[in-house]
């Protein structure tokens, strides 16, 4: 298996307690705080980000969003009418 390489770099400031505590907790693993601090972001990331990615449906929900996405696009006249106004945000100069 093939490993990637690590070529990016993430700085960070944090107090001297907040230092300390990650320098004993990743000794406690016997890791380097770089190899700490980078599992335990991506842990939470994981955490994080699932909700945002995927989400599952039981069978009866996936009939019905298939069905969905199956039918024909329904008229909006409020978006549509919406989408035609000028925009509030004045445009950019260059």
């Amino acid at each position: 298996m093939r490993t990637a390489t690590r070529s990016e770099k993430l700085d960070l400031r944090l107090t001297a307690e907040a230092k300390r505590t990650l320098n004993a907790a990743a000794a406690a693993q016997n890791r380097s705080v770089s190899e700490f601090v980078l599992e335990s972001a991506l842990a939470k990331a994981a955490e994080t980000l699932p909700d945002r990615q995927r989400f599952a449906l039981d069978e009866e929900h996936w009939k019905r969003f298939q069905t969905a996405l199956d039918a024909p696009p329904r008229s909006l006249p409020h978006l549509r009418a919406l989408l035609k106004k000028p925009s509030a945000v004045a445009p950019r100069r260059k």
